[in-house]
């Protein structure tokens, strides 16, 4: 049975700081969403919503986009049950429900970020190592993704990220980064060719990525 992680009180986590790590490999990891503060369940991070976390060995913050999210019970032997109630009945009738269940969400690393520079030190492949257990994690703020972003390498990862959803990933991962650049056409159109390039003219695939980008 697993219990749920510590918490802390609200004067101690950082802004955007909402998950922390719980299980690391080498080009991903899983990480558990810290309980809100109000009786609700923790929120869950969007498909292809972009977070980061560190190493603190070498102090490199390491960039990851979420590819699988699960909300299940903390008690892996017993399943939730249809209860037949909205969220504010089962904030009035059962309240222990919202501490019996837990969010987890798994991120694939796309790339890192050298400690001490602030416009450079960007490399888009995997890191020496990924974050560690009970890291905190991040999401990320528009400014680092804008910039990260300048360059397309993470989407040939993306497309290669075992059991996920590739083609939509991509188009979540872009269809974000898109927005935040506030409908920046150019810079769809250089990630189109990037991916054009990836796909060898498969047409098809590129039309249904590209379909599902907007603002």
């Amino acid at each position: 049975m697993r219990l749920p992680l510590p918490q802390f009180t609200g004067g101690t986590r950082q802004p955007n700081h909402f998950a922390e790590v719980i299980e690391t490999a080498t080009s991903e990891f899983l990480a558990q969403c810290l309980e809100p503060e109000t009786l609700s369940f923790p929120a869950m991070p969007p498909f292809g919503s972009w977070v980061r976390s560190i190493d603190e060995e070498s102090d490199n913050l390491i960039y990851a986009v979420v590819y699988h999210a699960t909300t299940s019970p903390i008690d892996s032997v017993h399943r939730a049950r249809a209860l037949g109630m909205s969220l504010e009945e089962l904030r009035e009738e059962q309240p222990q429900i919202f501490a019996m269940l837990k969010t987890e969400f798994r991120a694939a690393i796309v790339g890192y970020k050298l400690p001490g520079k602030k416009q450079q030190g960007f490399y888009q492949h995997i890191p020496p190592r990924p974050p560690q257990i009970h890291q905190a994690v991040y999401f990320c703020e528009r400014e680092e993704i804008i910039v990260f972003s300048e360059e397309l390498d993470f989407l040939r990862m993306l497309l290669q990220v075992p059991q996920a959803p590739v083609d939509a990933l991509c188009a979540a991962a872009i269809r974000e980064i898109y927005q935040l650049r506030k409908g920046d056409r150019t810079w769809l159109v250089k990630a189109g060719r990037y991916l054009s390039t990836l796909l060898r003219d498969d047409y098809d695939r590129l039309r249904v990525i590209l379909s599902q980008i907007h603002l």
